[in-house]
């Protein structure tokens, strides 16, 4: 990872490094390693010499840590690697004191990139706290399926563009209590989180706004639009708003509204359920999202760039290949073949993540999709039996004990 005057490491070999270096040194440990071997090695601390090999060491060592705080930014939040930071830059232009720029620019690109984290989490914890009780139709203030589809891609890639790369192994670290390094001062992964927690919200958003309705009539006109909506999100390239919409129209509270079923033109739902059917772990989805990557490698619209893929699955994925091999080979050393499996697809996850939406944003639409009231799973059921009544006996069974429990009234 240290640079010489001659030499300086692959990008993607860096990347793979600092993504997978987390899980056995804390960055702050690993940046003063780099540091130390900086001054014994190359001469850092030393006085500058005014030759062109100590001047072109110095460039590629600041070089290093532009990469560092552009791919992994959320590092540089602890006090203790801005000190190395400042420490290492100064002696840098020292030694080259043309570097001044390259330096400046540096700490210029990284205090926004900080700043927006700061105020994005802030405006996490004031969702939380602030949901709109009353109840409005999506529909009536955005009548148009596709562009609610380009509003819930506004919210996704919002979300998706906060998520640090290291997240995804710091959530299986925090799995691991036997690793050697203790994560009490590692970054939460409180942004991977929150977005799992936006995929359950829309789909319990999506059955909410169907078992809202008394008359069958509106059911199924609400049912139709949320259908036009995900084919729209489909062809946007937006498959995690389209499965959380699937999962809710899916949702048993919905599924059971025969009634309403019936009057439902099934086969645009149909073509949008077998794109993503979880059979022989989600081919057909799998094939879809390729032909998404494909399009968007080549492309110059930016509508045409979008990818967001179905979250869960690549979360799951990257667990699967954390889980199926070891950290370590068996004799000691770093299995550093699984972490380049693991950042090349992080890598892909990233490229995704800085596509700037080109859509216009509709801050009214997007404020009730994210504060909208939501009914929780039992008050769900309950809406749903008052919608369409019991048909067997266990559901009979089920209605009774719903209208005696407080949490679903």
């Amino acid at each position: 990872m240290v640079p010489t005057e001659q030499y300086y490491p692959d990008r993607a070999y860096l990347f793979a490094f600092l993504l997978s270096s987390r899980l056995f040194i804390k960055p702050h440990d690993l940046l003063a390693k780099v540091r130390s071997l900086c001054e014994t090695q190359q001469g850092l601390a030393a006085k500058p010499t005014g030759s062109t090999a100590q001047a072109r060491f110095a460039e590629h060592l600041v070089q290093l840590l532009a990469e560092w705080t552009e791919t992994f930014p959320y590092d540089f939040r602890d006090e203790r690697m801005m000190e190395h930071v400042r420490k290492i830059t100064q002696q840098c232009c020292v030694i080259n004191s043309t570097l001044r720029a390259n330096v400046s620019a540096l700490l210029h690109n990284l205090h926004p990139r900080l700043t927006a984290l700061e105020a994005y989490e802030k405006s996490l914890e004031n969702q939380c706290s602030h949901v709109d009780e009353n109840f409005t139709d999506i529909s009536e203030i955005c009548p148009n399926p596709a562009i609610l589809a380009q509003q819930l891609t506004h919210v996704e890639l919002e979300r998706l563009s906060f998520i640090g790369p290291e997240e995804f192994v710091q959530a299986f670290a925090k799995e691991n209590p036997n690793l050697e390094t203790s994560f009490k001062d590692m970054k939460k992964t409180h942004n991977l989180e929150q977005y799992v927690q936006w995929f359950n919200r829309l789909s319990y958003f999506v059955a909410t706004q169907v078992c809202k309705y008394q008359k069958k009539k509106m059911r199924v006109r609400v049912v139709e639009y949320w259908i036009e909506t995900g084919r729209e999100c489909f062809n946007i390239g937006n498959f995690n708003s389209l499965m959380a919409i699937i999962a809710g129209l899916n949702m048993s509270p919905i599924s059971r509204l025969k009634k309403t079923w019936s009057k439902i033109h099934s086969g645009k739902f149909a073509i949008l359920e077998h794109q993503m059917d979880p059979s022989s772990n989600f081919s057909s989805y799998r094939s879809t999202l390729k032909a998404a990557m494909w399009r968007s490698e080549g492309a110059t619209d930016q509508r045409q760039r979008i990818v967001i893929p179905f979250f869960s699955l690549l979360v799951k994925d990257l667990y699967f290949l954390n889980q199926g091999c070891s950290n370590r080979l068996p004799n000691g050393h770093i299995n550093f073949d699984k972490f380049w499996q693991l950042a090349k697809q992080v890598t892909e996850f990233m490229a995704w993540k800085q596509v700037t939406c080109p859509f216009e944003k509709d801050p009214k639409v997007i404020n009730l999709l994210q504060h909208g009231p939501i009914l929780n799973e039992n008050a769900l059921a309950l809406a749903s039996f008052e919608c369409e009544p019991p048909d067997n006996n266990q559901e009979k069974e089920r209605c009774k004990t719903l209208k005696a429990d407080p949490s679903a009234n």
